[in-house]
């Protein structure tokens, strides 16, 4: 096992020069099924494609964009900005038309990066500071001017990097509006890549297979530049990550590590756990007995580890809460998950615990070297996360009124995240500050919690709970075919179908509150239409379900 590597100075510059030099023989990335190039190979092409850059006319400081889906040349095109003082600004594949037009234009950038398979969402837009696009499919330059011969000598010095230089400006898909441009330093980012060793130790001789946007800090973080600082290999998938397209790479690549939103594992438990052992009255009364349900997890876990490739040493969950029975099945299943905390604000990890530290519903131990605290904590405990470390934003691009909402004169980041802490100083989140709901009494009521009860109902794909007029409302999104059938044995009592879905709700909300306490009922259940929108980090948002939006989706 490799020792636990410290780039000096803390630059982007300094980890990708590290790696080319010391793992120059070693495969780097690779799509699934293609041929992966060596480190050395990798660090040629970045230089490459950083000569075209500069022979663009970039200056050290210019912001570059890159829209793309993932794949080895977004490594590529990432490096070649990043590495040679310049800015990247990661803009994330879901982002809308309208979104990308305000990232371009806000962020300034003087040259795109952009994917063949992304490109029509951009035709007919012009951005006043652009000056170039480049394919990202094959590095190839669409528009813009390169003098005959000049590519191979515009690098001729090292350009130099610093610490407190900025990498990348990041715009959030948030939960709950517009986008703002998060600033992050070289520091910032290469100190989380360094400290995440603390977590899972990793070495050359491991895999990773990429199914996260590598535009989203997590997977940028954690999932590219963690593991290239280790000369590590890492796999994308050509197609969306499907089960069709995802189970015969979990085959090829037999991948060591890999990185996960909870929304996945969730829905692997609902189909393959879940379903067969809740079907019926027996199999109901024997889940439910520990000592059984146990040895169920055990079995379905071996096969679960099997279906992943059979060598996996770290699976990790982040990007939201996971649900508390998928974690400890996860857990009796001995099943090598791993947790992490954090926001795209913090390059993004605060808190982790690796596969042996995991805690029911904790999201583990502070990132050494940050400082966490709960400011202003109540009688349990519980108030908002702050937190204060290297890997702290400088602030948004251009919105010094944001800036200042999160950031303290004395270095303080507010996460906007109620959590607590244990007596072993295990974090636990309560939920964001903007989405509780004070009760009729003062008292917090968190609404991932509700959601996370009415999310282990077998007919519910995903809920949002919301205030309206007072009341608590869970609009659901369910699984339409499950829900016919559950109904079917109202025929012969409702003929009308809108009257038998009033009354699967009625009985829906009854099955919900019987398992919640009492400030926390819901008044009313809406079925949605069609799913709910989500962020990268497949976050429901929020924003675009408030009470001024009722006509969107709700029966």
């Amino acid at each position: 096992m490799s020792k636990k590597i410290e780039p000096k100075p803390l630059t982007l510059q300094s980890l990708i020069d590290y790696s080319v030099k010391h793992f120059a023989k070693l495969p780097s990335v690779s799509f699934v099924d293609g041929n992966p190039i060596t480190y050395k190979e990798l660090g040629k092409k970045i230089e490459e494609m950083a000569s075209v850059l500069f022979s663009l006319g970039l200056q050290k400081g210019d912001k570059v964009a890159l829209l793309s889906h993932n794949m080895p040349n977004w490594v590529i095109a990432y490096f070649s900005v990043v590495s040679k003082g310049l800015i990247i600004v990661p803009i994330l594949p879901d982002f809308t038309r309208e979104e990308i037009d305000n990232v371009m234009i806000h962020s300034e950038s003087k040259v795109l990066f952009v994917s063949e398979r992304l490109s029509p969402r951009i035709d007919g837009l012009e951005w006043p500071f652009l000056e170039a696009k480049i394919l990202v499919d094959d590095l190839t330059l669409i528009n813009g001017n390169v003098e005959a011969g000049s590519v191979d000598k515009v690098i001729k010095e090292k350009i130099s990097v610093k610490e407190d230089d900025i990498a990348a400006i990041i715009y959030t898909s948030g939960t709950t509006g517009r986008s703002k441009g998060v600033v992050l330093t070289h520091k910032s980012i290469t100190f989380v890549a360094m400290q995440s060793y603390t977590f899972c130790a990793i070495s050359s001789a491991d895999v990773f297979l990429s199914l996260l946007p590598l535009s989203h800090t997590y997977e940028n973080t954690i999932g590219m530049l963690y593991p290239i600082m280790y000369g590590a290999s890492i796999f994308y998938l050509e197609k969306p990550p499907t089960p069709a397209a995802l189970l015969p790479a979990l085959t090829k690549i037999r991948p060591t590590m890999m990185l996960s939103v909870p929304l996945i594992m969730e829905k692997l438990y609902k189909s393959q756990i879940q379903s067969k052992f809740t079907g019926n009255r027996f199999k109901r009364m024997i889940y439910k007995t520990p000592f059984f349900r146990m040895i169920i997890h055990r079995i379905a876990g071996k096969k679960l580890y099997q279906t992943f490739g059979g060598r996996l040493k770290f699976f990790g969950i982040g990007g939201a809460k996971l649900d508390s029975r998928v974690e400890r099945f996860l857990k009796e299943a001995r099943f090598p998950y791993a947790i992490g905390y954090g926001l795209t604000e913090t390059a993004p990890l605060l808190a982790g615990a690796g596969v042996h530290q995991t805690k029911l519903q904790s999201t583990g131990f502070a990132v050494h070297g940050v400082d966490l605290k709960i400011n202003n904590p109540d009688k349990k405990g519980v108030g908002e996360l702050w937190a204060k470390g290297p890997n702290v934003m400088q602030g948004y691009y251009k919105n010094p009124e944001a800036t200042s909402e999160v950031l303290t004169s004395d270095g303080w980041f507010r996460t906007g995240d109620f959590g607590r802490f244990d007596s072993h100083k295990r974090l636990f989140i309560k939920g964001r500050m903007k989405n509780t709901i004070v009760g009729a009494s003062g008292e917090n009521i968190y609404p991932e919690d509700i959601e996370s009860v009415i999310n282990n109902h077998k007919l519910i794909v995903e809920s949002l709970v919301v205030e309206e007029d007072g009341f608590l409302v869970a609009k659901v999104l369910v699984d339409i075919e499950e829900l016919e059938k559950s109904i079917e044995h109202l025929k012969s009592v409702l003929e009308d179908k809108r009257e038998k879905h009033k009354v699967w709700t009625q009985h829906l909300k009854q099955e919900i509150n019987a398992k919640l306490n009492r400030v926390s009922q819901i008044n009313r259940v809406d079925i949605m239409d069609e799913p709910f929108e989500k962020t990268a980090s497949q976050k429901i948002k929020r924003f675009l379900y408030a009470k001024q939006d009722k006509k969107k989706g709700a029966k």
